[in-house]
């Protein structure tokens, strides 16, 4: 008595597609989507929690405060609040996105589509962003200016 241990799709002959691999998920752009927004979502809230933190420290000593203050300003840090503008941007976007997708009847029709809309504002917004922010720290850095 023989059985056979052939995946759906392994060559069978059964017509239907194999596991996907390379991700427990199917991957796809709303997924993907998902896991973004949760990122961003963290990452806001960490930034919150130390922003209310040091900015609390100027009641109890506002020398303290000066000193934590001076520490933010390096190129690094300046790095990081590009990539904290980037969160939130997409954080904001995205979540009108699902605003869109729960309370609008064509939302879940075209999340796909309003995806790539918020990636293009996204990026529309991020690169002329992210020269301005970064214009101070490149001259300090490699010179240049008037």
């Amino acid at each position: 008595m023989s059985t056979s241990t052939a995946l759906p799709g392994s060559g069978s002959g059964q017509g239907s597609p194999g596991p996907r691999r390379g991700s427990v998920y199917r991957g796809a752009e709303g997924m993907w989507s998902w896991v973004a927004h949760r990122i961003t979502g963290v990452l806001t809230f960490f930034f919150l929690f130390a922003h209310v933190l040091d900015t609390a420290l100027v009641r109890v000593s506002p020398e303290s405060y000066n000193k934590v203050i001076e520490t933010y300003k390096n190129p690094f840090v300046n790095l990081l609040e590009v990539g904290l503008v980037g969160a939130v941007l997409y954080h904001a976007l995205n979540g009108i996105r699902i605003m869109l997708i729960d309370f609008w009847a064509k939302g879940p029709r075209i999340q796909r589509q309003m995806l790539w809309v918020v990636l293009g504002v996204w990026i529309v917004v991020m690169v002329p962003g992210t020269y301005f922010m970064l214009k101070r720290t490149v001259e300090v850095m490699f010179g240049g200016g008037a």
